[in-house]
């Protein structure tokens, strides 16, 4: 009798689910603990397992946490699985009237165990936002003793790479007022390092200029010729006669690494090509600037 009930005990056990939310808790424990480097045929009995043993000791902690203060001051000075970076809505401006409407959302990057780096970024974000609400404001106060206007902002945030190592996030700004335009603008930081990557830190000097250059207009080219709606401020590129044509990327051009660990340039609305454009991006192949780059810790 008793047997059979532990036995039950035991398969109740292996067999709690893991909370959606667990998941990427669940596969970093599974990786720091080499369960990904080991034989197929064993990864699925020790997923069991450990996935198990999360879940019970989430129970355990949250119970522990609620019930005895001095668990939960114990608690914050014991490191469990490390840190983990994560970006959150720090604070939100909202305005909603029927000519006048702006909707702004700071983001915050939370978890890098420097601080001076975290702080930094995070300070900027709130100056950048908070400078943009003013500014919007009073534009909208000045649009009022005009006669009134429409004007619009919207402003966030969105996760271009979230790896084990790299996290890239892009902050963007639609200006509306008779026409929009578009801005974006990209940190990619080495998690693991916890140094904040910019593009000239990826090379040996400063050849990539001309290098990254000279293959955006070599694509720039190629998808004018296969596609007639698409055009660019170049020679050749279908337009840009009364525009400034593109001749090179800036020293410090808008970035961001991928999932895939491939460069990627960005423009904005109406920097490269016509407003119907958007903004625009170009992957620069790897092939390109492998004899430039410094390694190839981040781009593969």
């Amino acid at each position: 009798m008793k047997s059979k009930s532990l036995h039950q005990l035991k398969k109740n056990y292996e067999e709690i689910p893991i909370p959606e939310e667990l998941d990427f808790l669940v596969r970093k424990t599974l990786k720091d603990n080499g369960v990904y480097s080991t034989k197929r045929k064993g990864i699925f009995k020790r997923l069991g397992t450990v996935a198990a043993s999360v879940a019970v000791f989430v129970i355990i902690l949250t119970v522990g946490v609620n019930s005895s203060p001095a668990f939960a001051a114990t608690l914050s000075k014991t490191p469990i699985v490390g840190s983990i970076v994560k970006v959150l809505t720090f604070k939100e401006y909202a305005v909603n009237e029927d000519k006048h409407k702006a909707n702004i959302k700071t983001p915050s990057i939370q978890g890098l165990k420097n601080k001076e780096l975290e702080n930094s970024l995070n300070e900027k974000y709130i100056t950048e936002n908070k400078k943009l609400y003013e500014d919007f404001m009073a534009d909208m106060e000045d649009l009022k003793k005009k006669g009134d206007g429409h004007l619009g902002v919207d402003s966030g945030y969105v996760v271009k790479t979230d790896t084990d190592k790299l996290l890239s996030v892009g902050r963007y700004v639609v200006n509306t007022v008779g026409s929009s335009s578009t801005t974006f603008k990209y940190d990619t930081i080495d998690k693991k390092k916890e140094v904040l990557i910019t593009l000239p830190s990826l090379f040996k000097d400063n050849r990539y200029v001309e290098v990254i250059s000279e293959n955006i207009k070599k694509q720039m080219r190629e998808q004018v010729q296969s596609d007639s709606n698409k055009v660019y401020w170049i020679a050749n590129g279908g337009g840009g006669k009364n525009m400034e044509i593109f001749d090179k990327i800036s020293e410090n051009q808008n970035f961001y690494i991928n999932a895939e660990g491939k460069l990627v340039i960005s423009f904005n609305k109406y920097e490269v090509a016509p407003g119907y454009m958007g903004v625009v991006e170009f992957v620069i192949p790897t092939e390109v600037i492998s004899d430039i780059l410094v390694g190839n810790e981040y781009i593969k």
